[in-house]
């Protein structure tokens, strides 16, 4: 069984439908992505599994729980944890502060326990921050562990908010375009951490990325998407060489794809 299901999704905003009747299973300890040109429906596929969005048909799966309409605290409880295409952290707290704000949904203690900082609270606290300091070790950001995030280039940012993603301990990670943005380097790094994640912590991990080179390399299963609509799936050189994958990249009277569809 797969550990995420996706079936039969329909979203519209007003006469916009942004995702059309997409199913996809995502196998667990699996890497698979989602790619697709700008306005393919990808992000909101997160949006309706994350519960930020309801979509209007169709059901999303979650270890054999439905999970559609579920409030998004309750998600993350259930070991749902995501990354933003637009980097969502709080830019005047520090690296650590920000990763321990990942753990704030495993907090027990009550406010006044917690306040006073004694017995329960203060073994509460250091269990947590231990598990934050294993996520900075494992994401070599030690030395920044300390400085405001504001401060830190955009590389660095994108490789904290995984971290923070991370605290939550997730058993499915949701990353939304993780390498926009990032040099050749920075994005080598992040390709390693992520096949870290997905083989030494057994996380299952859903993608959505725009670097093809990068999807290729890492995934092994790819779904792709175009306006809102479920075009190719298997494993990436089957995608790789789909003319109706190539038709949405790069368009119809590419020489190409009329010799790919001759064969």
């Amino acid at each position: 069984m797969p550990l995420l299901r996706i079936d039969d999704i329909h979203l519209a905003f007003g006469g916009v439908k942004a995702i059309n009747g997409v199913s996809i299973d995502v196998g667990r300890g699996r890497i698979h992505a989602i790619i697709g040109p700008n306005g393919a429906g990808k992000t909101s596929i997160f949006n309706c599994i994350s519960c930020v969005y309801r979509p209007q048909q169709g059901t999303v799966t979650f270890q054999d729980r439905k999970i559609t309409g579920m409030i998004p605290h309750r998600i993350a409880r259930l070991g749902i944890a995501r990354t933003f295409q637009n980097i969502a952290l709080f830019h005047h707290m520090t690296v650590l502060d920000n990763l321990m704000l990942g753990r704030h949904l495993f907090l027990k203690r009550g406010f006044l326990s917690g306040g006073i900082f004694l017995g329960p609270a203060r073994k509460e606290e250091i269990e947590n921050r231990k598990i934050v300091e294993d996520i900075i070790d494992f994401l070599e950001i030690e030395k920044i562990r300390k400085k405001p995030v504001g401060t830190l280039p955009y590389g660095l940012r994108k490789r904290v908010e995984l971290g923070r993603a991370l605290s939550l301990r997730p058993r499915l990670l949701l990353l939304d375009e993780p390498m926009a943005g990032m040099n050749l380097e920075e994005k080598e790094d992040m390709a390693r951490f992520i096949l870290d994640i997905n083989e030494e912590w057994g996380v299952t991990i859903l993608l959505i990325e725009h670097d093809l080179g990068v999807v290729m390399d890492i995934s092994h299963r790819v779904s792709v998407l175009d306006f809102g609509v479920k075009i190719s799936e298997g494993e990436p050189g089957e995608v790789a060489s789909d003319p109706h994958v190539i038709r949405a990249y790069i368009g119809e009277d590419d020489d190409f794809l009329r010799k790919l569809e001759a064969r």
